[in-house]
């Protein structure tokens, strides 16, 4: 987003993208109409108190908030630290800690573009057999995972695993208007689907939880995972982060993995 755009039109834009009227957020921003309509159209800046209550109820991400903060000509609010900053420190040790908690199964740690950041010793089965230039850093979960030089040829339920992660990616698009994001969701979508790809995904009403098959050495491992997030962070960088850790759908996985993480060390 333009930070040189009136805050104004800025908030017009998350309104819209929220599918809201100035009606509806006015009445869960508990104010007036008229006082929506007069700082989406410049005639009025909003007070500190009333952007922020406004990007409350728009759910509008923090890094975009210190945007707004600024084109309001507020200072900005959240701090934007890299991950090995010592003002994250605690937070990075927590990260290690679900990581290395998670072995012998997959868990990775990944920034708002998909981007790898951190991972656990047991990630390697999702690694092996891609291409070099998708594991040069930083490496991105997405295209690795729907590139065809990447997973595509060994995730067994490709069609589904491929909806689902487009899916994901139109909608961080459509929720944060961040153009990388939108670039990447292009790209992803322009990739060739490998030829013995089944026909249209399956539903996923059809299971509690979606998995992801792979092809591997030792055979088709089978694993369903879960998000996690920190809660109510108050770092740019933080609240960006989340870890996907991957769980074993099937004995003979979790076997597999308990196997390789004893015989890595």
């Amino acid at each position: 987003m333009n930070l040189t755009r009136p805050v104004g039109e800025q908030l017009r834009d998350w309104r819209q993208r929220r599918r809201l009227t100035q009606m509806d957020l006015a009445a869960i921003a508990e104010t007036s109409t008229r006082h929506v309509s007069f700082i989406e159209t410049g005639r009025s800046l909003p007070s500190r108190a009333m952007l922020m209550r406004l990007v409350e109820r728009l759910e509008v991400p923090l890094r975009e908030r210190n945007q707004l903060l600024t084109a309001a000509g507020l200072a900005p609010m959240y701090r934007e630290s890299r991950l090995d900053a010592p003002a994250l420190a605690q937070a990075r040790a927590a990260v290690d800690l679900v990581l290395r908690g998670h072995e012998p199964y997959p868990a990775l740690a990944v920034d708002r573009h998909w981007n790898i950041v951190a991972t656990n010793r047991a990630i390697a089965p999702f690694l092996a057999g891609a291409a070099a230039h998708l594991l040069e850093p930083p490496i991105n979960m997405m295209r690795l995972s729907l590139h065809p030089d990447g997973l595509a040829t060994r995730i067994v339920n490709f069609g589904q695993i491929r909806a689902h992660l487009l899916h994901n990616a139109q909608r961080q698009t459509e929720a944060t208007g961040d153009p990388q994001v939108r670039a990447l969701y292009e790209e992803l979508l322009a990739y060739p689907v490998p030829p013995d790809t089944n026909g249209d995904p399956p539903s996923l009403a059809d299971s509690v939880a979606m998995q992801l098959q792979l092809h591997s050495d030792y055979g088709v491992l089978s694993f369903i995972s879960t998000i996690t997030v920190f809660g109510t962070p108050l770092d740019v960088t933080l609240s960006e982060l989340a870890i996907e850790s991957f769980f074993p759908a099937d004995a003979r996985t979790a076997e597999v993995l308990r196997e390789l993480m004893n015989a890595g060390g």
